[in-house]
């Protein structure tokens, strides 16, 4: 077995001077755990559209490493099953499990805060590389990861026990939690969710924190830091823009069929104030699934090669379609529910206050809702009941 410690320690090198790692047991634990080891049987690379296996016993020892070092997230299933090692060509197919970017990893693990002592959950095992990291640094029986793919959680616990870490590895639904080994100090989410489960907070000490990346649209999302308090609520703010896969259980059901047929009868035509294009970036994005958050957006083209943007939201039997003319768009809705009046009032609220940032996002979380805001504006406030 190829000697990895000069990699895990430009690794460190790097990590710390992109400011990942901020304290000297993190960077001991990124020296000490091989990520190579978590990677097996291999990775997929993109490769135009489609994705190229590449393999511990198909590729050479120097290549492997250069890709097990690399600053990327690395995909290992495709499709909910497909691995590296079943296929000897490219093949299509959507990423279902990878290895987070390093640098994500570390600057999640470090805002957790944890102490020595501190008992952590972990929701969504995926190769068990961060996993590791928390174990070398508190103990492998203060660390419990849930995994739901069964496949996902034998090689992570596989990887695991070679890293010589045999921790409390559980096959499961992640947002139940495990109630059996609670109360934990901290809870760390690697799937995306698009709520905090009440379960989390109930499992989780007063004062201890609770990480994940919370949003329905996939480049809306935000890692969500809050903490518990005494009275059984969770508060804090979001701490960045972060993007995960969603929790298989709330992963959204695909439009499909005539999208032509689902928005023939709307209720109003108008020009829009604000272009869809702005849903291009991650803050507007963001806001965008604070004030429609069950709603998705489909991007198509018109027969004429004309943009079009659409919204829809199954839950509450309504849409909006935004079709460009020119360099304006007009936007069509229908339903009980104006979804793109909703959108547009967020943004231009949020646009008059000068656009702040998403660590101004505020989040309270009950076992009946969880709330939003932005300062004192009634515009920028969303509560979300939880069903």
């Amino acid at each position: 077995m190829i000697d990895t410690s000069p990699e895990r320690q430009a690794l460190a090198d790097r990590l710390e001077a992109a400011g990942a790692i901020r304290t000297p047991a993190w960077r001991k634990a990124v020296e000490a755990v091989p990520r190579e080891l978590f990677l097996d049987p291999g990775v997929f690379l993109p490769a135009g559209t489609l994705w190229r296996p590449v393999t511990t016993a198909g590729t050479d020892s120097a290549e492997w490493t250069r890709t097990a070092y690399s600053d990327e997230s690395l995909v290992t299933q495709l499709d909910n099953q497909l691995t590296a090692d079943q296929v000897p060509d490219p093949v299509p197919g959507i990423p279902t499990s990878s290895s987070t970017a390093p640098q994500l990893v570390l600057e999640m693990i470090e805002e957790l805060e944890v102490e020595d002592g501190h008992r952590v959950l972990e929701i969504g095992t995926g190769t068990g590389y961060s996993t590791a990291l928390m174990c070398h640094r508190l103990g492998e029986d203060n660390v419990t990861t849930i995994e739901v793919d069964p496949g996902v959680a034998a090689r992570a616990d596989a990887a695991l026990e070679t890293a010589g870490f045999s921790t409390w590895t559980v096959t499961g639904d992640g947002l139940l939690g495990l109630p059996r080994r609670a109360p934990y100090d901290r809870v760390i989410a690697t799937c995306g969710v698009l709520r905090i489960p009440y379960t989390w907070v109930r499992q989780t000490r007063p004062g201890g924190i609770i990480l994940a990346t919370v949003g329905s649209l996939l480049t809306g999302t935000g890692l969500a830091k809050v903490t518990v308090g005494q009275d059984g609520t969770a508060e804090g703010r979001f701490v960045s823009h972060a993007n995960f896969m969603q929790a298989r259980s709330q992963a959204a059901t695909p439009i499909a069929g005539d999208l032509s047929s689902r928005v023939a009868y709307p209720n109003n035509e108008r020009r829009a104030l604000v272009a869809p294009t702005e849903l291009n970036e991650p803050m507007p994005a963001f806001l965008a699934q604070l004030a429609a958050p069950t709603a998705q957006v489909l991007r198509a083209q018109t027969s004429d090669g004309g943009a079009l943007v659409y919204l829809f939201d199954p839950d509450r039997e309504s849409f909006a379609e935004l079709v460009q003319d020119g360099d304006e768009w007009l936007v069509r809705q229908g339903g009980p529910i104006s979804l793109w009046d909703d959108v547009e009032q967020a943004l231009r609220a949020w646009d008059g206050i000068g656009q702040p940032g998403i660590t101004e996002v505020h989040l309270r979380v009950t076992e009946r809702s969880h709330t939003y805001w932005i300062g004192d504006y009634p515009a920028l406030r969303w509560d979300h009941p939880l069903c």
